[in-house]
């Protein structure tokens, strides 16, 4: 099942279904000519998925050159992006090449800057083996690499010339990395859309489970949530206007978080449920969110086994000082997202550092 994603003058297709990986080189090679592709991969993914891409590639015609990066947020990195750029370059990749992207966030952010810069850019495309990444990280262009400042201030938007779902990649996830995707799912469904905000409630067991979850009920809500990710993205491309913005709800302290904990204690998606916490408490105050629509944010991603309180002892004001680098902070002004009811969302400019303080101290 194909959904259409519309951004600016780029349009092209999230392909979600079952034993894709297989079908991967027709896929592709229905989009592009090429004979050549570099496939990235993190040490984790490689062994596992790459065997079956390139034998899916090699069957089109397509010849695929395997780049392997550690696993992990420390490779998006300039030093990572340009070493694969010089490997590429040496392997005598040219324009007439792609770049595959086989991996969760971090490998999507890293193969679509270097598919951007590569010989001035050449096509991408994504095929995400997490949860978190299919439905968010993969739609909508942003590729990027973090400095000793903060995350992802260094990118460019480069769209995908396809992505690729393959649903059964998710069943060798761990548990924990399984569930962190529904933290983006949730967040889709308070800053978008109610309905499916309150339909998660009714999701069974058996979809929380990586190894045995049930692909006719997953495959349509990872679909769900391409669609309200590239409705944001098509109405505001280059995130300007604030309507793309209102993708970030809990972005703000939950990259603080990620960046006071170098990036070990919580993953990207723990991170963005502790910010979510703290964006609904600021809600409350700023926006005229009812309390009780708070406290059923919070009661979601606990039903999701997704934190919602920080250790007693972590380190709080290094997430304030991370906040200066946030990219939604513009000529010293705060720009917040917040939400007055689930369902909806926007930016606003009346949050105060006061109001961010208070709501780290409660996580």
């Amino acid at each position: 099942m194909k959904v259409q994603v519309r951004a600016g003058n780029s349009s092209y297709e999230a392909v979600v279904g079952s034993e894709l990986i297989n079908g991967a080189g027709s896929l592709i090679a229905e989009k592009v000519e090429t004979v050549r592709c570099a496939v990235i991969a993190d040490s984790n993914i490689a062994d596992l998925f790459a065997p079956a891409l390139e034998q899916s590639l090699n069957k089109s015609g397509i010849q695929p050159i395997l780049f392997r990066v550690p696993a992990g947020e420390e490779s998006k990195s300039l030093e990572q992006v340009g070493m694969i750029c010089e490997q590429m370059l040496a392997a005598a990749l040219d324009r007439q090449s792609l770049v595959i992207g086989l991996g969760g966030g971090v490998v999507g952010d890293i193969s679509g800057f270097v598919a951007a810069i590569f010989q001035r850019g050449i096509p991408h495309v994504q095929i995400p083996t997490t949860l978190l990444a299919m439905v968010d990280s993969s739609i909508g262009g942003k590729t990027g690499v973090n400095t000793s400042a903060g995350k992802n201030l260094l990118g460019v938007i480069h769209h995908p010339l396809m992505v690729i779902d393959d649903i059964n990649l998710l069943r060798t996830l761990p548990q924990r990395e399984f569930k962190q995707g529904y933290a983006e799912i949730i967040k889709h469904g308070i800053i978008a859309d109610a309905e499916m905000f309150e339909e998660l409630n009714s999701i069974q067991a058996s979809l929380l489970q990586p190894s045995d979850f049930d692909g006719q009920t997953l495959a349509p809500l990872i679909r769900r949530n391409i669609r309200i990710k590239s409705q944001s993205v098509v109405r505001d491309e280059m995130d300007r206007t604030g309507d793309r913005a209102v993708l970030n709800f809990g972005h703000t302290i939950g990259h603080g978080i990620e960046r006071a904990g170098d990036y070990q204690t919580f993953r990207h998606g723990e991170a963005i449920s502790l910010g979510m916490v703290a964006a609904a408490g600021i809600s409350v105050k700023r926006a005229g969110l009812p309390a009780a629509e708070r406290d059923a944010i919070i009661a979601m991603l606990r039903r999701f086994d997704l934190p919602i309180e920080l250790p007693g002892n972590f380190p709080r004001r290094e997430i304030l000082s991370a906040l200066k680098f946030d990219k939604k902070f513009q000529s010293g002004e705060i720009r917040f997202v917040v939400t007055p009811r689930i369902g909806s969302a926007y930016l606003a400019t009346d949050v105060t550092l006061e109001d961010i303080e208070e709501a780290i101290a409660a996580l």
